[in-house]
């Protein structure tokens, strides 16, 4: 049976939910074998497929395209989509078009969208519309350049009661759950506490009620050093490179084909 946001919420108390982020149909066939509640797919695709050096540039033509490839594996686990930088922040009849077009033309089953409390009025209308949201507060990679680069919220009270706000603005207006990137361990405890609707984190702690992490990160494929909070399971970079080089050596050296 397929996974959906009311699951998502009432596993909230009774076990941990689990996410990761898929690109293509090959990725995300794994993935849902693997047993996740959730796929993202995530503006990390600009990172770690697309060659960008942050989320910024990716677009909606970009997310349909990967959405829509992810959407082709028919996961059993839930769908949701990234919105785009530019449509997060734009009118909300631009954004409610963007929102439709992920769930209708890509086969996206929720967004998520990254922003504070005042981007809540605009939730609030789209989850109205039908249309499933999850929030994401924190660490907002999509605003790396106005940020200056990244580094752990929630360390200072001010902080602190500011999280807090854009949390319950954001359950207030009907996001089934919350991502939270990069917060404080103990202070993302409280956040979760205080919430009704789950709180998945990155790079958050334990004291979630769930986790994501970037399935390059957790494969070890990437040619750069991945963030502390990330637990490499697999080498599988080293694992693609040294089959490339048997590879290339065999053919090379006429032993392939036989």
């Amino acid at each position: 049976m397929n996974i959906s946001t009311r699951d998502i919420r009432e596993a909230k108390g009774r076990r941990p939910i689990v996410g990761i982020t898929a690109y293509d149909a090959v990725m995300a066939h794994y993935a849902d074998k693997s047993g996740v509640d959730f796929i993202l797919v995530g503006d990390s695709v600009g990172t770690t497929q697309l060659g960008f050096e942050t989320t910024v540039p990716v677009t909606l033509e970009m997310m349909l395209h990967h959405t829509a490839a992810v959407a082709r594996a028919q996961p059993r686990a839930l769908l949701v989509a990234d919105m785009p930088f530019a449509l997060a922040r734009a009118d909300f009849d631009k954004l409610m078009d963007a929102s439709c077009r992920l769930m209708q033309e890509a086969g996206a089953e929720a967004v998520k969208i990254e922003g504070d409390a005042a981007l809540a009025p605009h939730v609030a209308r789209l989850t109205s519309a039908g249309i499933p949201v999850m929030g994401h507060i924190g660490l907002l990679p999509q605003q790396f350049h106005q940020l200056g680069g990244y580094r752990t919220y929630g360390r200072t009270e001010s902080e602190k009661q500011v999280l807090l706000e854009d949390a319950l603005a954001l359950e207030e207006a009907g996001c089934f759950a919350i991502l939270c990137e990069m917060t404080d361990s103990m202070f993302s405890g409280t956040l979760s506490s205080e919430l009704k609707v789950p709180l998945i984190g990155i790079g958050s702690g334990p004291h979630c009620d769930g986790q994501i992490l970037v399935s390059n990160d957790v494969l070890g494929l990437g040619h750069k050093p991945v963030p502390s909070f990330v637990k490499e399971y697999v080498q599988l970079g080293d694992q693609v490179e040294s089959a490339f080089s048997a590879y290339v050596e065999e053919v090379r050296n006429r032993r392939f084909p036989s």
